[in-house]
């Protein structure tokens, strides 16, 4: 009897998305921090006029994987950037000694 659960092609990656998390998180804020062995995402909701924001996400991520989430953003915006045209800053980045506003 073949076993139907392995995959015979290891690039093939089968990837399960449930509902809610189809459903996606709204971030306008982000904060990066990192240690030795991992960079942590927090992803904030932020309304205007509200002193209080709401963490709504948090990714953790081994560093090569937040360097290939890097390389996979800077790669995508540089296509919608040629689709769409430049992404305009409207507010100064903040830089922080261990975190990074985003």
């Amino acid at each position: 009897m073949e076993n139907n659960s392995q995959n015979p092609d290891p690039n093939n990656i089968n990837i399960e998305l449930n509902e809610e998390v189809a459903s996606g998180v709204y971030s306008n804020l982000a904060l990066v921090n990192h240690s030795p062995s991992e960079f942590v995402l927090d992803f904030i909701q932020l309304m205007p006029g509200v002193q209080q924001a709401k963490v709504r996400s948090r990714v953790i991520l081994a560093p090569l994987h937040a360097k290939r989430i890097l390389a996979a953003l800077e790669q995508n915006i540089s296509n919608y950037e040629q689709q769409y045209g430049e992404i305009k800053e409207l507010e100064p980045f903040i830089l922080g000694s261990s975190n990074v506003q985003a």
